[in-house]
């Protein structure tokens, strides 16, 4: 237990809360009931649980404002809109409709510290302005940069918001006592905002699934899969800049002489442009989100993990799936751009191969291959196991948020 924390009060602020167990979330959530636990007096600012279908979940429909009490943490909701479709104007709305009613509606509480979740430019604003108003250290984690994300993921409109997006991020980031990033990749952007380096530290995200321990041939009778087909399965959401065109692609050329499927699970706005695109692509299927006890056995019983993103996205995201891919022992390819933060990891864990982004045949020709070594499938799946036990523990990362805190009260 941290002892510093206990009678304290804490605000954790971040859009995303369970019940979603995709992106952020669970990240937010375990973040929270671990400092609950920790004996502080903890809650939450949060929108209504939508990502990453982009619907509000059903149980929540029609609800203004609602608190609610669960595993010791007070969870403050706030209504905001839910674009369906992506755009940089949609994306402006929904931060909006964040802020205003996070400025409109803060929680009635005085926190001894606040500790903000980005990319949601809104809850670093509304963080940054009650740790303000209260006078007590703000602490940042950086999941991803939105700036960077407005001119990387090609959203519609998303250079016109770049610069916009990314002056809100910098004045956040500044006035903050200690800035952690998930990943060192992210740091030269964060100091190019005009954050002291000292102040900024490598956070980062651990995994929050289970070790797969089912029946592996089971789970593939049960959703389909042939014992003799190579399933590449990516998981997750379906947005932008996963670039997923590449993942039909691969299909569309495996088809040709069979073997390989591929199987895109998950929800987001491009889903049904993606089964568009896909329709009648005999070697590509699609599967909805699997549940929190399902998720680790479908990821286990794949051949290959798919991580992919469009080629122009380079130091502003970290997929946090990467977490989950190495927990399942399975080989991981990744069709992302050389040297970005997630082909740095990917090759730091030793747990796959990378490939260029957005071509399909180089993502076709490794996954080939892979297939037919399976000693090396083997080896790199158990060294992503290995790097998880070592470096992406829940444990380890939650006591890196803790030493971010302890480091802000500090300091004061």
């Amino acid at each position: 237990m941290q002892d510093f924390l206990a009678g304290r009060r804490a605000l954790v602020v971040s859009t995303n809360y369970a019940p979603e167990h995709a992106g952020i979330g669970p990240y937010s959530t375990q973040i929270a009931e671990h400092l609950a636990a920790s004996g502080a007096d903890t809650h939450v600012l949060a929108g209504m649980p939508h990502y990453p279908a982009w619907r509000v979940h059903e149980a929540y429909r029609g609800r203004w404002r609602m608190t609610e009490v669960c595993e010791g943490v007070t969870i403050h909701r706030r209504r905001h809109t839910v674009p369906a479709r992506q755009t940089a104007l949609r994306r402006g709305l929904f931060e909006a409709s964040v802020l205003a009613h996070g400025i409109a509606a803060p929680p009635r509480v005085r926190p001894d510290v606040v500790l903000s979740q980005m990319p949601s430019l809104a809850g670093g604003v509304l963080g940054a302005r009650a740790a303000r108003r209260a006078g007590v250290p703000h602490v940042v984690v950086v999941q991803d940069l939105m700036g960077a994300a407005a001119g990387q993921s090609g959203m519609s409109g998303g250079g016109r918001v770049a610069s916009l997006a990314g002056g809100v991020e910098g004045r956040v980031l500044r006035s903050a006592s200690v800035v952690g990033v998930v990943h060192e990749s992210f740091t030269d952007r964060v100091a190019a905002m005009g954050v002291p380096r000292e102040r900024v530290r490598v956070v980062p995200n651990w995994t929050h699934v289970r070790a797969p321990g089912g029946d592996r041939a089971r789970t593939r009778a049960r959703l389909g899969w042939p014992e003799d087909a190579v399933v590449v399965l990516h998981s997750g959401n379906m947005g932008l800049k996963q670039g997923l065109d590449v993942l039909v692609g691969a299909a569309r050329l495996a088809g040709r002489d069979g073997g390989v499927r591929v199987v895109l699970m998950g929800d987001g706005h491009q889903r049904e442009r993606l089964l568009e695109l896909g329709e009648g692509v005999e070697a590509l299927s699609f599967l909805p989100p699997a549940g929190a006890e399902e998720f680790p056995e479908v990821l286990a019983a794949a051949d290959v993990l798919a991580v992919t993103q469009k080629a122009s996205v380079l130091d502003m995201s970290l997929p946090s799936k990467l977490t989950s891919y190495f927990t399942a022992g399975r080989p991981v390819v990744a069709s992302v751009a050389a040297g970005s933060g997630t082909a740095q990891e990917v090759e730091r864990s030793g747990a796959g191969v990378v490939v260029p982004p957005e071509d399909a045949a180089a993502l076709l020709e490794a996954v080939r291959s892979l297939a037919a070594d399976p000693a090396r499938c083997a080896e790199l799946g158990a060294r992503g196991r290995e790097y998880v036990e070592r470096r992406l523990s829940r444990r380890a990362g939650l006591e890196r948020i803790t030493a971010l805190l302890r480091e802000a009260l500090a300091h004061g």
